[in-house]
């Protein structure tokens, strides 16, 4: 068992997790403006990652530059990880290879407390990568737990690279963002992730 076999079902039979998914979560929050570099780089990343169309193109050409730019605009105040062993709890099955995660912390040596943890989807498909997701945040809430965090809430994302589906995670309630954000959303993409890595939303 791994993050990556968990289905939305099992997440919530096996953590007691319930779900709320008719709330736009994150539609108060403002887009932010990106800069030059972040446009330049998508124009001309993501037609060719689209074109390529594999899960391993979309993360190297999309959604790792938009990750550089939340971790651009808020400095040392968070770092990133991707490809990270998070492996939490074995006997749960909360262990494996995490693609990408946000720390709250400006330590990079080592991951201190996860905040926001983003999930590539498999096959273009959002909906299937929501129990990976969860797990991933579930096992974010017992690290911290188990490092003295008081981190309130968990966030996520399950993401294409051209299509974003965001998740806070509160207790055991997980609530799923009824709004699906887009590549012309970008702005505002970015804005929920600034938001999100700084734990106000």
């Amino acid at each position: 068992m791994a993050y990556s076999d968990f289905t939305l079902k099992k997440v919530k039979l096996d953590f007691n997790i319930k779900t709320v998914e008719n709330s736009s979560l994150f539609s108060h929050i403002e887009a932010i403006e990106i800069s030059d570099y972040l446009t330049n780089t998508l124009k001309r990343n993501v037609p060719l990652a689209l074109a390529i169309n594999t899960e391993k193109a979309r993360s190297e050409l999309i959604i790792i530059n938009i990750l550089l730019e939340v971790k651009e605009k808020l400095s040392v105040r968070v770092s990133l990880f991707s490809g990270i062993d998070f492996t939490v709890d074995k006997e749960k099955g909360l262990i494996g290879f995490c693609d990408y995660i946000i720390s709250n912390s400006e330590e990079q040596l080592y991951l201190d407390v996860p905040v926001v943890t983003i999930v590539a989807a498999k096959n273009e498909n959002i909906i299937s990568g929501l129990g990976q997701c969860i797990a991933e945040m579930h096992a974010a809430q017992l690290y911290n737990k188990e490092g003295n965090h008081d981190v309130s809430c968990i966030y996520g994302a399950v993401t294409t690279g051209d299509e974003w589906k965001f998740v806070k995670l509160e207790g055991n309630t997980a609530y799923i963002d009824n709004d699906l954000y887009y590549m012309s959303d970008i702005k505002k993409i970015i804005g929920i992730l600034v938001d999100m890595a700084e734990q106000k939303a």
